[in-house]
């Protein structure tokens, strides 16, 4: 397990720049966001609420095998401080000085301010929480739940410090790397449809949105405890193939029932445990073909994915942000909706490219203010994995 897996690597960074796309789409679909096109695309708002069904679930689950090989390398303390550094800083940080010209440029829109940007800002320093004042954490709601869940697991990490608790663990992860076990990791998942879909339906507000925080939760747990078993990497790359053509299937019923229409369950019955069922194992089956065709095509490095593994998490703190920005005036023109899309997919991808590096690379407060390591290391073939977040 020495050996570096640069197919978690690639999976992290393919995982990170589909979510810049999906974001460059929200002003063109039916759901709700900052900016609003006044036209929508109803393929393009399918595809995102498919998108949307996995995608962080891949990234948890990602992160979560992040956690297990930080912690080779690290005590829990080290490990806690760390995560203050990486995780915390950049959220305060983008809370207070980026994510406010997101609310900016939204309540410009809805005609609910008029001044400039300098008149608006100092509404962030009344702390006063979105959406009744200007405070909000948006799209850095992923961060606040990883940063939680790294606390709330403090004291198991700690546990598996401690070597029969290792050996518990390695046993536990050869023993889910068998197919059908590793298949069935999805019923925990479909149970949290059962019981807090309903309920709880998802805010990002960390409060009172238990059904997205357990589901998230037990992904991070999944990839924590598995990541140490080369036997589970092995069978996600052996039944690739199965695992994807189910996520298929799952993707087929789940569109033709529920997703065309939009007509999710509203109420416990037949059609909630049908749907619960199907979406936790089509979101399971994702994330286990992911893992197996990154490990049997991805499995190597590269210049790109060197500087993308540097880049990725800089680039998601301000993605949001400069596609708002972008996006408020690119909704404005006389143009087909993907002629707007194409373009603000651009508009993004280069300026954060150029803020990137030209004013976070070079500098340490920003490497700071941005969750990235101080020096540069050069990739090491024998180093462990490591995920920024």
């Amino acid at each position: 397990m020495s050996e570096r897996k640069y197919f978690i690597d690639w999976l992290r960074v393919l995982a990170f720049f589909l979510l810049i796309f999906f974001h460059c789409a929200m002003p063109f679909v039916i759901f709700s966001w900052e900016v609003k096109n006044k036209e929508h695309s109803v393929v393009l708002s399918r595809l995102i609420w498919w998108l949307h069904q996995w995608r962080l679930p891949l990234l948890f689950f990602v992160s979560g095998v992040g956690m297990h090989f930080s912690l080779r390398k690290r005590t829990v303390l080290g490990f806690a401080g760390e995560r203050v550094v990486r995780l915390l800083i950049p959220l305060l940080f983008a809370m207070f000085f980026t994510i406010p010209l997101q609310v900016y440029f939204e309540r410009l829109q809805k005609k609910q301010i008029t001044g400039s940007y300098v008149d608006f800002y100092p509404t962030v320093w009344q702390m006063m929480p979105y959406p009744e004042g200007t405070l909000t954490w948006s799209h850095m709601w992923f961060v606040v739940y990883l940063f939680v869940y790294c606390i709330l697991l403090l004291p198991v990490f700690a546990l598996f410090k401690i070597i029969f608790f290792q050996r518990y663990k390695q046993w536990l992860a050869d023993n889910l790397s068998n197919p059908v076990a590793a298949t069935l990791l999805f019923i925990p998942l479909a149970i949290y449809y059962f019981t807090l879909y309903l309920k709880y339906p998802e805010q990002q507000s960390l409060l009172d949105d238990w059904f997205l925080f357990i589901f998230s939760l037990t992904l991070v747990i999944y990839g924590y405890i598995i990541a140490s078993s080369n036997r589970f990497w092995e069978t996600c790359e052996k039944y690739r193939r199965l695992y994807l053509a189910t996520a298929v299937a799952c993707i087929f019923l789940l569109f033709a029932k529920f997703w065309w229409n939009f007509d999710m369950p509203k109420q416990r019955g037949y059609l909630l445990y049908v749907y619960g069922a199907l979406n936790a194992l089509h979101i399971w089956m994702i994330i286990l073909s992911a893992a197996g065709f990154a490990k049997k095509y991805l499995n190597f490095t590269s210049p790109f994915l060197q500087y993308a593994n540097q880049a990725i998490y800089p680039f998601y703190i301000i993605h949001q942000t400069i596609i708002v920005a972008f996006g408020y005036y690119i909704v404005q023109w006389q143009q087909p909706v993907f002629v707007k899309l194409i373009v603000l997919i651009i508009c993004c991808f280069s300026s954060i490219s150029m803020i990137y590096n030209y004013l976070i690379r070079p500098f340490i407060i920003t490497r700071i203010l941005f969750g990235m390591k101080l020096k540069k290391r050069k990739v090491n073939k024998r180093a462990e994995v490591s995920a920024v977040v």
